[in-house]
């Protein structure tokens, strides 16, 4: 047998907050990113539409084997609505398929914003990127086939009312994964019988990351190498809100093996809880090594880790 080809490009490993700009697909950001960094591997932790801007956490290397973990997490956002106004797309980039007057009083919408505040059901909009056989929705919707589109159970932790202008609000809303805000609008405006839609959405929380961390692309291509690599996070930075236990080297090297360690962190936790898990390295510092899971057992098991090389541990040094 041959041997393997190499991967092109370099083994950088972090998180890149990046500020995705508007009208860039999230495939796209990150191919600019890929080639920015020159690394071998990167991935985005969930997909922004286009026209959405704001928080996008990057994964290069190492850190694209934690990526699910922000996949899976709570979003927020800041959207600007028209009341008033439907389209083909629930948002400003849509034809307009309808007009109405607007005749709605604060408490009103202060009312409707209450309704859909917490657990509902939630058909997303043929103009989304969820896929369907490998596709995303849009591009259905753009050469005018209908596909089944499948009802989820969302949770809107939070709708706050920040403006409002005649027909234009602006909302901050916390979300569960799988949220769209397109059609979450686009359900309110029905309630309220005038429509309406989306003019401009920014996603500004991932998890406990937020907008204040992150970087635009026109200021990383203004930086130069060096300064680009600082402006990555670590790679446990997806997993913040994970517990966290130190073990010995020698522990270490178990669990580079896939053998356990003693749990001593998940005491009151129930079987499946994860946590992060460090160890102190040669030089006397904590690193990460990766991701434990509680088993019956009740020992913690090996469920992602990091490459040797990456840690900076080598197997003779944990003795």
């Amino acid at each position: 047998m041959g041997q393997a080809r190499p991967r092109k490009g370099r083994p950088i490993n972090g998180v890149l907050l990046l500020d995705k700009p508007k009208e860039m697909t999230s495939n796209r950001a990150i191919q600019v990113i890929k080639r920015l960094y020159e690394a071998q591997k990167v991935g985005h932790t969930g997909a922004l539409d286009p026209l959405a801007t704001g928080l996008l956490p990057v994964c290069l290397g190492e850190a694209t084997k934690f990526s699910q973990y922000l996949l899976d997490a709570d979003k927020a956002y800041r959207v600007e609505a028209q009341l008033g106004v439907r389209t083909t797309t629930s948002d400003a980039e849509g034809e307009v398929v309808e007009q109405n007057p607007v005749d709605v009083s604060d408490t009103q919408l202060n009312d409707i914003i209450a309704q859909f505040t917490g657990e509902q059901a939630q058909t997303p909009s043929i103009y989304s990127a969820l896929k369907y056989e490998g596709k995303p929705l849009y591009y259905y919707a753009r050469r005018g086939i209908d596909v089944p589109r499948k009802t989820r159970t969302i949770s809107v932790r939070a709708i706050e009312l920040l403006h409002r202008d005649g027909d234009f609000v602006t909302l901050q809303v916390a979300c569960s994964k799988g949220t769209y805000i397109r059609t979450l609008v686009d359900d309110m405006g029905q309630a309220l019988g005038c429509g309406a839609h989306v003019r401009e959405l920014r996603r500004t929380h991932v998890a406990n990351l937020t907008d204040a961390q992150q970087w635009s692309l026109d200021a990383l291509k203004q930086c130069d190498d060096e300064q680009r690599l600082a402006c990555l996070e670590p790679v446990d930075t997806l997993l913040n809100e994970l517990p966290t236990q130190t073990i010995s080297q020698a522990e270490a090297r178990d669990v580079m093996h896939g053998q356990p360690v003693f749990n001593r962190t998940l005491d009151t936790q129930a079987v499946g809880d994860e946590c992060r898990l460090c160890a102190k390295s040669t030089s006397g510092h904590s690193v990460f090594i990766g991701v434990v899971v509680l088993r019956k057992d009740g020992k913690l098991w090996p469920k992602r880790v990091l490459a040797l090389d990456y840690c900076g541990f080598n197997l003779s040094d944990l003795k």
